[in-house]
């Protein structure tokens, strides 16, 4: 059963959009995706299962599945084959790469969260367009979203960058520079008209002390 709730199937899901709730089923029983409130949540999807690119990521994201969870923050996979090829494409990985699948990867057959989330185009006829990450944090807004072609593979390495640059900064009160990695020093904000400009010459873009 696939439930999705999306007011505007004819536009993509964007930054600052409520991420769409659906119940579905997983290869970890039924997911509801609003239950993940309260912490943060990458939800990534793939053409297809059986396909080498996303074993690939499969690998990657299951190894650093601790590195995740450190960050408090769950995967959700989705491909629109079925439950019972997931389970197979799972065990295939397990037994050929001795690596374990923890986190749950959802069926989307009619494609209805892929159109919901705007993964796909209402006229594609299939899900070759389908390799989209969407970074919800923990009250359900999408902070940030990736999409690649279904013939590249996604760093794992710049999801947890990215997944902890949003983290770092969801207070508002610095910036991620280009390559920000975790324990550097943020961008301060930029002058709001409260603050005077006479703060140096690289008060456009300032190091917090």
């Amino acid at each position: 059963m696939t439930d999705t709730q999306n007011p505007d199937l004819n536009r993509a899901v964007r930054i600052g959009d409520p991420a769409p709730d659906f119940i579905a089923r997983s290869t970890k029983g039924e997911v509801k995706l609003s239950s993940y409130r309260g912490r943060w949540l990458i939800f990534f999807s793939h053409p297809a299962d059986f396909t080498p690119v996303c074993t690939t990521e499969f690998i990657g994201l299951a190894k650093r599945q601790p590195a995740f969870d450190e960050l408090d923050c769950a995967l959700l996979g989705l491909s629109v084959d079925s439950l019972y090829a997931h389970f197979a494409w799972v065990r295939a990985i397990e037994e050929q790469f001795d690596i374990s699948i923890d986190f749950p990867i959802i069926e989307d057959p009619s494609m209805a969260i892929g159109f919901a989330y705007g993964m796909i185009d209402h006229t594609s006829a299939d899900s070759m367009a389908v390799r989209s990450a969407y970074f919800i944090d923990p009250e359900g807004i999408v902070r940030a979203v990736t999409t690649y072609p279904h013939d590249v593979g996604r760093s794992v390495d710049e999801m947890l960058r990215l997944i902890t640059a949003l983290k770092a900064v969801d207070d508002g009160k610095g910036f991620a520079p280009e390559g920000w990695q975790p324990g550097t020093a943020l961008l301060a904000p930029p002058p709001d008209g409260r603050r005077p400009l006479d703060e140096g010459a690289d008060w456009f873009c300032k190091i917090q002390p």
